[in-house]
């Protein structure tokens, strides 16, 4: 399995789905091998059109079953020094180099490979494939994914998440939800700043705005959290606005997100801010200039993985990889999504989240061969 592995790999990584291109020679790819395995296919095309997710089963046509899912979208390579080309996969001494090697064409490549293995009539209970796009910009493939199964009905028991965890077993990380607020006031000359609304300077008192609540969330630490750090995070990622000393700028922006460790403090963080901009920040700009504003475009909320007790999917792959503990990380996946499905989902999957991102991303054969015993051992357990 780990030969036939390795070569879908290849084919994979030479089919560049950066998340700003297409993936749909890539989906039609998988698309045309699973239906030829006797999968039940759906493909879901993208609003835009020029990407898509596929849905596959196998197995019996029932409630339930085991999904694998990874994403099809990789991170650019502008502007990084690779030793090769990132899209031609080499082998050297005992790594495999490319893009989306471990991020994570490398669990797909074995999910697939484990499917060529099976035979769909003697399977016991279905066995679902998703593979999504743009994870890498917001989940939004997956958020699109799981709205059309929840409208079909189609509720998978457990979910594994093939993202690269070193194949340690993950029942937890926090949401991510990112923002960029724009604000836009009335330029003028420097020497007369009351005769204008200085958008940077609304931005600075947003920016504040957002400090302070970074400190109120600290107090809503919930008891054992086992999150580091265990309370949810507001970060300020970039802030820009002006065009000389003595302008008043007229417009200006942040790009800031929030790391929820659950949902509430996330609808704290939006009404607090809400409210500030409606009845502090907005009326002492349109005193001013009544066409002053500031909106709020929201990049993607993504649901945080939630540790539950009783967990099937925790249990399963435990039982499968031989691992005696789970953790939680810091890095953002699909699996909230799956979970708010209402399935039992765990993320664990090849290669280190290290080497993702980078250039000459790699990913250790050994871990892809802990991958494909895994999965191995999951097609025998479902009866193929």
């Amino acid at each position: 399995m780990l030969a036939r592995t390795i070569d879908i790999l290849d084919r994979l990584i030479a089919c560049p789905t950066v998340s700003s291109d297409s993936n749909l020679e890539l989906i039609a790819d998988l698309s045309d091998t699973l239906s030829h395995l006797g999968a039940r296919v759906i493909t879901q095309l993208s609003p835009c059109g020029t990407k898509a997710n596929l849905f596959a089963s196998l197995g019996p046509d029932r409630p339930g079953g085991v999904l694998l899912s990874g994403h099809t979208d990789v991170v650019p390579v502008t502007d990084q020094d690779w030793a090769s080309d990132p899209f031609i996969m080499r082998t050297d001494d005992g790594r495999l180099y490319g893009r989306g090697t471990c991020d994570m064409k490398g669990f797909i490549a074995a999910a697939m490979a484990m499917a060529e293995g099976l035979d769909p009539n003697r399977l016991t209970r279905p066995l679902h494939f998703a593979f999504t796009y743009d994870e890498e910009t917001g989940c939004l493939g997956a958020r699109h994914l799981v709205g059309e199964l929840r409208g079909l009905g189609i509720t998978p028991d457990i979910v594994i998440i093939g993202e690269p965890t070193d194949m340690r077993i993950i029942e937890g990380h926090k949401g991510c939800y990112e923002y960029s607020t724009h604000f836009t006031g009335l330029e003028g000359h420097g020497s007369r700043p009351e005769l204008g609304v200085n958008a940077a300077e609304y931005a600075v008192r947003y920016v504040a705005r957002l400090l302070d609540l970074r400190e109120v969330l600290k107090t809503r630490t919930q008891p054992n959290s086992l999150f580091e750090p265990p309370w949810s995070t507001i970060n300020i990622g970039r802030v820009a606005g002006g065009v000389a000393h003595n302008v008043i700028v007229g417009k200006a922006e942040i790009d800031w997100e929030m790391r929820p460790v659950r949902t509430e403090d996330a609808d704290l963080v939006k009404a607090d801010l809400e409210r500030y901009c409606t009845d502090v920040l907005l009326p002492a700009m349109q005193a001013v200039h009544p066409d002053a504003s500031i909106t709020t475009t929201t990049v993607g909320e993504v649901e945080g993985l939630i540790p539950i007790p009783q967990n099937a999917a925790r249990d399963l792959v435990a039982e499968l990889t031989g691992a005696n503990g789970c953790e939680l990380v810091s890095f953002g996946t699909e699996a909230g999504l799956f979970q708010s499905l209402g399935c039992d989902v765990v993320v664990c999957g090849p290669g280190s989240i290290l080497q993702a991102h980078k250039p000459d991303e790699f990913i250790e054969l050994s871990q892809l061969e802990q991958c494909c015993t895994m999965l191995d051992r999951m097609a025998d357990k479902l009866g193929r």
